[in-house]
């Protein structure tokens, strides 16, 4: 009787998806795989395994990853000392090569082939890629007002989205490194966060998910009952006054702003290290993270 339970349970769990799944069907789905989720993806959590899923019933996802801790443990082992100002990693020519090399050959390399070995087609892809993502040098100034020049960090100036829907019509999963070039060729690290903003608004996606390591916003960061499950766009200059959103999750809230006011759907932050958050998330009428709409 157990098991007869058991499968019951299943079946009703399928049916709790399939509304979402004929919503989303051919809908593009942008997500920002990085810092410590991708550190610590398994075969328990698979964030790889949930994106594949969502490829096999029919939705159209496409990852923008990061590698910071990859990129730090190289400079590192070269003896090239890592510097941040801003959040930004100040980028010198000597650790393009390397952050490049990292990105594309370790990071993106190694997410393609896990991806592959799920049964499901995947395709490398970076800024470079037919100049997919061109940039100009950011410029800008540290708390103490002081000109700062981060060396080879780019600024987003457009992106040509023709390379990514090639790789969408093959049926196939584009996983992308966030690298561009300015006109002159040269290549530039960018920030992931900013590049799935960016790439989610070039193919007016109908969500933008960032895996973080936290479930989402929470009214009050000590207590775990506060997760606020959806938040309107009117609503965040205050939340930001009242610190609610404060620190690291500024940035990937201006992020999702950026999104909606190009015509994004909906964005998500989420936990990228609970069990299959991906699949929770866009399948389950109640999600866990916290949307923004």
């Amino acid at each position: 009787m157990s098991k007869m339970k058991t499968a019951i349970e299943k079946s009703n769990v399928l049916i709790e998806a399939l509304p979402y799944i004929q919503q989303f069907k051919n809908k593009i789905v942008v997500i920002k795989y990085g810092g410590s989720t991708l550190e610590n993806d398994s075969p328990e959590i698979s964030v790889l395994r949930d994106v594949v899923f969502m490829a096999a019933v029919g939705m159209k996802p496409i990852i923008i990853h990061g590698g910071g801790k990859h990129i730090s443990r190289r400079l590192e082992k070269e003896n090239i000392k890592t510097e941040f100002v801003n959040g930004l990693r100040v980028t010198s020519k000597k650790a393009i090569s390397i952050v490049e090399d990292v990105l594309v050959n370790e990071v993106n390399s190694w997410l393609v082939n896990k991806i592959n070995e799920l049964g499901y087609p995947a395709t490398q892809l970076s800024g470079k890629t037919g100049r997919m993502i061109r940039v100009k040098k950011i410029s800008g100034k540290n708390e103490k007002g002081e000109n700062v020049d981060w060396g080879f960090v780019g600024e987003v100036q457009r992106i040509n989205p023709r390379p990514i829907f090639d790789v969408l019509l093959e049926e196939k999963i584009p996983v992308i490194a966030p690298l561009g070039v300015d006109a002159d060729g040269y290549v530039y690290n960018i920030n992931a966060d900013t590049v799935a903003s960016e790439i989610a608004s070039s193919l007016t996606a109908e969500k933008l998910v960032y895996l973080t390591d936290v479930q989402g916003i929470f009214r009050n960061i000590k207590d775990e009952n506060s997760l606020i499950s959806t938040i309107k766009v009117d609503e965040i200059p205050k939340l930001k006054n009242e610190e609610v959103i404060s620190g690291g999750m500024i940035p990937k809230v201006d992020a999702c702003l950026g999104a909606l006011k190009n015509h994004v759907h909906k964005t998500h932050i989420i936990n990228g290290k609970t069990p299959h958050s991906l699949l929770l998330e866009i399948f389950t009428d109640k999600g866990i993270g916290t949307e923004i709409i």
